[in-house]
């Protein structure tokens, strides 16, 4: 499942014409970075769900995007946030456990590839979510102060507020469908709660991206991240 419904808010003006998984970064859209890593990690088909901006996306996912089967995921109606969009396309999504990806994401990986690094690490038995974290100290244009607390496990548990965390989400993830069940809102919702499930039984567990990671949620970012990679 490809991310890609959001408004892009932090990173007007770029926004006002295009949705943010179309703006560029070092020469290519974020979206186009993120179907590269999806095919080079053997990715067949992608769910992409789509709100602002939608025929855009969906012409750009028609004429550019190459190599993996795209299904798209229609939101027009209703911008339903994180967990309600996963609901919404979760009788398109035919793996379980499946993966998701922020298409507004910008990261390189490191000796090993992320997605299958995050593909191996999953325990059916203990896992019901899987995170991709970095290191507060490694996460590139970033202003948070931290996520999540991880055991020498791997278990995840929150920070607490006002605290600092060491450790950041960086918007990937392997979920399973057990997730799903049972009782949920309706309509909008954050995955923060289908997150909250998995930690309160000790099944939301983390593993750490080994490359780099950039936070572009601004125009500023964008500049500093292409300056980072040596580009500007």
């Amino acid at each position: 499942m490809v991310m890609a419904a959001g408004l892009g808010k932090r990173m007007r003006p770029l926004t006002a014409t295009r949705p943010k998984p179309l703006v560029e970064v070092a020469g290519k859209t974020l979206l186009d970075h993120t179907f590269d890593h999806l095919r080079a990690a053997g990715v067949k088909k992608a769910v992409v769900n789509v709100h602002y901006l939608a025929d855009s996306l969906e012409a750009h996912l028609a004429n550019r995007v190459t190599g993996i089967e795209t299904v798209v995921s229609d939101e027009r109606d209703q911008l339903l946030e994180t967990g309600g969009g996963l609901v919404h396309a979760l009788h398109l999504i035919d793996a379980d456990p499946f993966l998701v990806v922020n298409s507004d994401n910008f990261w390189v990986d490191g000796p090993v590839d992320s997605l299958r690094l995050l593909a191996s690490n999953w325990d059916d038995e203990k896992m019901d979510a899987l995170l991709l974290l970095v290191p507060l100290a490694r996460a590139h244009c970033h202003n948070g102060q931290g996520d999540f607390h991880m055991s020498a496990k791997g278990v995840l548990r929150r920070k607490k507020p006002g605290t600092v965390a060491p450790f950041v989400y960086i918007g990937i993830q392997m979920l399973s469908k057990r997730l799903f069940e049972g009782e949920l809102p309706k309509g909008p919702f954050s995955t923060n709660i289908l997150w909250d499930r998995a930690i309160a039984q000790k099944r939301c567990y983390g593993a750490v991206h080994q490359g780099l990671w950039f936070d572009v949620g601004t125009p500023p970012a964008v500049r500093k991240t292409e300056e980072i990679l040596g580009l500007v």
